[in-house]
């Protein structure tokens, strides 16, 4: 029999020797292996090994120390994958407060020479709020959100990386691409456009709503039970969702209706309804909602809540359907 694979644990960002923590109720892959886990690179053998040393959470967030990143990537040579921990300290309040988004120089030094060692390196980011990580997200097999971690958040990291969790997180922001490219997800069309004055095309590093999990849905057959409604009428949106994966999980459905045209430059789109589910592999459910006129409206130019007559876009996934509020 072969050896089993070892996992490789190389990390700026360790707490008590265990796995960085994550809430149990945001669990969020930002990529994943897809249908794997660590557990199946040689369940249930796997071996994880951490270097001796490793600092601990304790360090302060405004305080980088560069690790060994030599010795580092050689013991990353021997693993099969790497979890590579990365982020920031411990902080609350005030103590917390930062200048620069930018993940630390030490930290992308180390992760940079990890993935140079062309071994599969998944990323768990511990953080408050988005550090940028533009230079090695693209190098990553798979990015687990940790966000701010209590007690128990080594815990349950350990449980998704290895399956026994199925994560379903949604991202509830934008996570930027660059320190200045913070937008809101229901930003104005008009604030995602190049310019001539050196505006970039809106390119975050995540969109919001973005989140994996170790199976697959796939949505069809969105329908408006009317193609035009009054202003006193409800418009039933219905969709289907499918789990299409080999693993039981849980899907957030998201639904969007964007306003075409409007007297106030109107948002990209914004999030009307919601609703989680759980299907089993091959299962699918038919999810209704249901939108109202206060739904369509917006702030007018007099401060006042408005609703204007025209076209809307509803959008559930990939797929969108239009309708005219008379």
């Amino acid at each position: 029999m072969s050896n089993p694979p070892v996992i490789g644990y190389c990390s700026v960002r360790v707490t008590n020797g265990t796995l960085p923590a994550i809430a149990l109720f945001t669990t969020l892959t930002l990529r994943s292996f897809g249908a794997n886990t660590l557990r199946s690179f040689g369940a249930p053998k796997t071996k994880i090994t951490r270097s001796a040393g490793t600092t601990s959470n304790n360090t302060p967030t405004d305080k980088e120390e560069e690790v060994d990143i030599a010795a580092a990537a050689r013991a990353a040579q021997s693993a099969d994958v790497v979890v590579l921990c990365l982020g920031e300290g411990s902080y609350c309040e005030t103590p917390g407060n930062i200048t620069d988004l930018n993940l630390g120089e030490p930290q992308i030094k180390l992760a940079e020479a990890i993935q140079a060692t062309g071994k599969p390196v998944v990323l768990v980011l511990v953080e408050g709020r988005p550090r940028i990580i533009n230079r090695i997200a693209d190098g990553a097999k798979g990015i687990l959100m940790a966000y701010n971690p209590s007690n128990e958040g080594g815990t349950a990291v350990a449980d998704v990386l290895f399956g026994d969790i199925n994560p379903s997180g949604k991202l509830p922001f934008t996570y930027p691409r660059t320190p200045n490219g913070l937008i809101n997800y229901d930003h104005k069309p008009f604030e995602t456009e190049n310019t001539a004055f050196g505006n970039l095309a809106f390119k975050p590093q995540f969109q919001f709503g973005e989140g994996l999990s170790y199976t697959t849905f796939t949505y069809s057959d969105l329908r408006l039970n009317k193609q035009s409604i009054s202003a006193s009428e409800e418009l039933t949106v219905s969709v289907t969702v499918t789990n299409s994966g080999r693993r039981a999980g849980k899907e957030v459905v998201l639904l969007y209706v964007s306003d075409l045209v409007a007297s106030i430059s109107p948002p990209n789109r914004r999030l009307r309804r919601f609703a989680k589910i759980s299907l089993e592999p091959g299962q699918n459910r038919t999810l209704s909602f249901k939108l109202r006129a206060d739904d369509l409206s917006f702030i007018g130019a007099n401060n006042k809540p408005v609703v204007e007559p025209g076209e809307f876009d509803v959008t559930i996934g990939t797929l969108t359907q239009r309708f005219t509020l008379k």
